[in-house]
Parts: structure tokens; C-alpha cells; sequence
């Protein structure tokens, strides 16, 4: 009667609150399902897309380091060659005419445009002749150590970035080694370009230093020193901790998403220039693939949000046709619920599988509480003894401890059971395991529980039981499976151990360990005994 109050009370208030309707509850689904379907497409779209983006930028930008650098090396070469000329053609000068010699170096430099300044220095390494012509550098010696250097290979020399020491520009030297017809070395003629001033660099690539995209390239030489960038005042800076610079220095080319120094996520291209052993990197700010995205998505938007809704719209409408049958279902099952016995006459419905189901539904409350019983039988019932399962043991012992109800635990294993399967086969040993569990449970009291925990291992809860009476009747247990006769023809002993609550412990996890502490204690010493905790303690 009480449980039955509960249960009117319960049903009258979720009467209280309020419920959705089936077509409601359509509506919302086909609502969310299409914003969901439409949620995906934006997130497949965006990820594809991006992931495209980036691939495609980080090829153009490598497809561009790589012209760009054939692009330095023709014109490297293109340097060295027209120096080469040139150093073929002093030796036959007689460097003491100096004013044909500031005409001819004035007509070499101007013909070309690849070098800011060209000088001509005499096997002694003094300044013979130079243009633009600057009196304070003829007559002087080299003091640059590119110059030097030049000087000492005797040979075609490219010189990393360095400051000159007089007027401090930063500059590459470009030399060719002069030789007269019986292979002396006459001294060298060479080109410089002073990188933050406007040069061949900027004449060639100047503009392409940065595109509408964000996107600019820079050019460092072979210690990472920057000879090329759109910002003029960072040329000559050591970017050589750049993770992209670091490759090049490796001799690597290729292209990659990385973040620069000042932390910004990029993504570039780099490639070696074969002359002079610099680096090309074109790069490209990732934020610039971001923005592409969110205009298509804004764009994708734009285009598919009407259609989306229209469909959206005649979904819901053809939802809510669909759950006018089944809301007359739902009236037919709360009736049954409320405790109705007669049902009203079923009306045949339009749609089928409505139809259907009421037929069916009638048919299944009849049988819903059997099955219901039947499941929870099953669910805490051990199908092979009869005995309730580990699942209710562990349900009651715990009860029994929130309740604070005193209890001993007996824990009996079957001593060397898998003999018994091993001998006699697995379906003699389940014969086994039945036997001993019908005489386990008519050694205890309909209060207590009696439970196979799992294989050959069975549980007692003894109610009010201290360790001393628990002793007895595990005892008792022992001496009966030993005694009787076995559906096999041997005999079977049992082992077992006890712990008591609360005295040994006020866990169950704790307790039950004690209680399997003890079993394997009278394994240890024997089998066929039974062993409590306090004799482990002892030992």
C-alpha cells in the first residue's frame, strides 16, 4: 500500500511539470539534424579546404624559392663572367695610365649594373683604379678582409655579407683574379654590392619583396646573416636560430609550416642558390590561409542558409504529420499505466507501422512484468547452482555495512577442483560445484546469504554471526562435503577462511581480503581446514 501511494504521488507530480509532444519533440530533432548536417559540411569544408590552402601555398612558395634561386645563380654567374671578361682584358693595360684606367673601370660598371661600385687592385693589394671614382680609396691599401681574402685565394671569390671598415656598409664582394699572359698573378678586379643601398638584388627581385597576400621572401648567406628583406634595417641581422635558416645551413631545401622568431606561424619554401651557397626563403603568413577560410565559409554561408531553411521548414511540416498516430498511442500506454484495466477500442491508423506497434503493444504489457521478474531473478542468480550470484553478494554486504549490521564472512574454495575437470571432464565438475552448493545452503540460516563468488570459490554472509559460531558452521560445511558421497568417484574436500565485521575491519573490500587472506593460509597448510583471521595475525 505504501509503495503503491509513492508510486500515485510520483505520478502526480511529473504531471505537474511540463512535457514535450511528439510533434514537438520531431520538430526539434529534424531542427537539430539539419543544423547539425549543416555544421559538418561547414567543418568538412573547412578542414578540406584548409588543409588545401596550405598545401597549395607552401608549393607556390617552394615553386618560387626555386625559380628564385635559379634566378641568383644565372646572375651570379652572369657577375663572375663579366668580371672574368674584364680580368682578362687589364693584363694587357699598363696600370700607370690611370685615367684610361678610370674610364675603362667607369665603362665596365656601367655597362652591366650588377655591382653598386668596382674596384681594381694590383698584385701588391693596392687600389689601382675605381668607380664611382672616389680619390680617398686610389692609392690605398685593401683593408677589407673579403678583399684580403680574394687576394690570397687568387681565384673567383664570393665574400659573405660583411661592414666595410671605412665607410661601415654592409656588402658582398664579388672578385676575379687577373693574370697576365705567362700566368702571373697581376692582382684582382672586383665588384661590390652594398646590400642596403639599391642594388642589382633590388633590381631584380624588388618587386616581389612582399604580394597582396602578406606573402615576401629574404635571402641569407651561408652563416644565416640576412642580405635580402623587405625591412632594409634588418640586413646584416644573424638569423641563423630560425628553424627554416637552420635547414639551409644543413644544406636542405624544401617546405614547411614553422613559426619565425618573432613566434608568427608561417608557412615557406626555401631552396639553396648552387653559386654562392645562399638561401632563398619565401614565406608566407599562415593567418593569410585563416582569412581565405573564413571568407568561403562566409560565402558558403551565404549561398546555403535559404535552401537550408526552406528545407528545414517543409521537414518539420512532414515530421509533425508523421507523429499525430503515435500521440494516440502514448494516451493508450499512460492509461495502462495509471492502472487501467479496460483499454479503449484500438482504432485502425493510417500510418503502419502505428498500426503495428499498438497491436503489439497490447500484447506486450501482458507479458512485461513476467519478464521483468524474470530478469531480475537472473541477474542475481547463479545459473549453474541456483546460489545468488557475486553481483548480490556484493550488494548485501555492503547493505550490512551501511546498516551496521554485525556479520561474519566464510570465503570456501574447493581444493584442487581443476583435477576434478582435468580427470573427469568440465560437466562432472559443474556436477561437483551444484552438490557442494546445495549442501552449503542447507548448512545455513534462511537469513544469511550464500553466494558463488566465481569457478569453484563460494561466499556465506552469516547475519549476527561472531568469527567463533562462523568457525563452526564452516567446520560443519568442510565436514559434510567431505563425508558425502560425490557424483564422482572420489572424494572432494573443501577449504576455508573467515573474517568477522566490524571487529577484523569495517570495509567490505578490506573484510573480503582477510576472509581470501585466511583460505590461502589453510591452503598453505594443508586444504580440507578452515582457518579465521585472528590465526593469521598470530602467525
Amino acid at each position: 500500500m505504501i509503495a503503491k501511494n509513492k508510486a500515485s504521488r510520483w505520478r502526480r507530480k511529473a504531471r505537474t511539470y511540463k512535457k514535450i509532444s511528439l510533434p514537438a519533440l520531431l520538430s526539434g530533432l529534424v531542427t537539430i539534424s539539419v543544423l547539425m548536417t549543416l555544421t559538418i559540411m561547414f567543418i568538412s569544408s573547412y578542414t578540406t579546404q584548409k588543409q588545401s590552402l596550405i598545401d597549395n601555398t607552401l608549393s607556390l612558395n617552394y615553386s618560387s624559392a626555386a625559380q628564385m634561386s635559379q634566378t641568383l645563380d644565372s646572375l651570379f654567374q652572369s657577375m663572375q663572367n663579366s668580371l672574368k671578361y674584364a680580368a682578362d682584358y687589364f693584363p694587357q693595360k699598363d696600370y700607370s695610365d690611370t685615367k684610361k684606367l678610370d674610364s675603362t673601370l667607369e665603362l665596365i660598371q656601367r655597362s652591366s649594373n650588377y655591382f653598386n661600385s668596382v674596384a681594381l687592385v694590383d698584385d701588391k693589394g693596392v687600389v689601382r683604379s675605381i668607380s664611382p671614382y672616389s680619390g680617398l680609396s686610389v692609392g690605398v691599401q685593401v683593408s677589407s678582409d673579403a678583399a684580403k681574402k680574394a687576394m690570397e685565394l687568387k681565384a673567383p671569390y664570393i665574400s659573405e655579407a660583411y661592414q666595410t671598415p671605412r665607410t661601415k656598409r654592409r656588402n658582398v664582394f664579388v672578385s676575379e683574379p687577373i693574370f697576365d699572359a705567362a700566368g702571373q698573378f697581376k692582382g684582382t678586379i672586383g665588384g661590390n654590392i652594398y646590400l642596403q643601398e639599391n642594388n642589382i638584388l633590388n633590381l631584380s627581385f624588388g618587386s616581389q619583396l612582399r604580394t597582396s597576400n602578406g606573402s615576401y621572401f629574404f635571402i641569407v648567406d651561408a652563416k644565416g646573416t640576412l642580405l635580402f628583406h623587405p625591412d632594409t634595417k634588418r640586413i646584416g641581422e644573424d638569423i641563423s636560430k630560425n628553424e627554416i635558416v637552420q635547414k639551409l645551413l644543413d644544406n636542405q631545401t624544401g617546405k614547411e609550416q614553422y613559426k619565425n622568431l618573432a613566434g608568427i606561424d608561417s608557412l615557406a619554401g626555401y631552396q639553396k642558390v648552387p653559386a654562392t651557397d645562399w638561401g632563398v626563403v619565401v614565406v608566407s603568413p599562415t593567418q593569410t590561409v585563416y582569412d581565405q577560410l573564413n571568407e568561403h565559409i562566409r560565402m558558403l554561408l551565404l549561398y546555403t542558409s535559404v535552401p537550408f531553411l526552406i528545407l528545414t521548414l517543409i521537414v518539420i511540416r512532414v515530421a509533425r504529420k508523421l507523429a499525430s498516430p503515435f500521440v494516440y498511442l502514448a494516451d493508450l500506454v499512460n492509461q495502462v499505466d495509471q492502472g487501467k484495466v479496460d483499454l479503449p477500442t484500438m482504432k485502425p491508423h493510417w500510418n503502419r507501422e502505428a498500426d503495428l506497434l499498438t497491436r503489439t503493444v497490447l500484447g506486450a504489457l501482458v507479458n512485461f512484468r513476467k519478464q521483468t521478474d524474470q530478469l531480475t531473478y537472473d541477474a542475481r542468480t547463479d545459473v549453474l547452482t541456483g546460489m545468488t550470484n557475486r553481483r548480490t553478494f556484493e550488494e548485501v554486504i555492503q547493505q550490512w555495512i551501511d546498516e551496521q549490521t554485525p556479520f561474519s564472512i566464510i570465503v570456501l574454495d574447493i581444493d584442487r577442483f581443476k583435477s576434478i575437470n582435468d580427470t573427469y571432464g568440465h560437466h562432472a565438475g559443474d556436477e561437483v560445484l551444484k552438490h557442494i552448493a546445495g549442501l552449503i545452503r542447507l548448512a545455513v540460516r534462511p537469513q544469511d546469504v550464500s553466494s558463488r563468488f566465481g569457478g569453484e570459490e563460494f561466499v556465506v554472509l552469516l547475519r549476527h554471526t561472531g568469527a567463533e559460531t562462523a568457525y563452526q558452521i564452516a567446520e560443519f560445511i568442510r565436514v559434510s562435503v567431505e563425508e558425502s558421497i560425490m557424483p564422482i568417484d572420489r572424494s572432494v574436500t573443501i577449504s576455508a577462511g573467515i573474517a568477522e565485521y566490524p571487529l577484523h575491519s569495517s570495509s567490505a573490500t578490506e573484510l573480503f581480503h582477510l576472509a581470501d587472506t585466511a583460505l590461502y593460509q589453510a591452503k598453505e597448510e594443508g586444504r580440507n581446514r578452515t582457518v579465521t583471521i585472528q590465526t593469521v595475525e598470530r602467525l
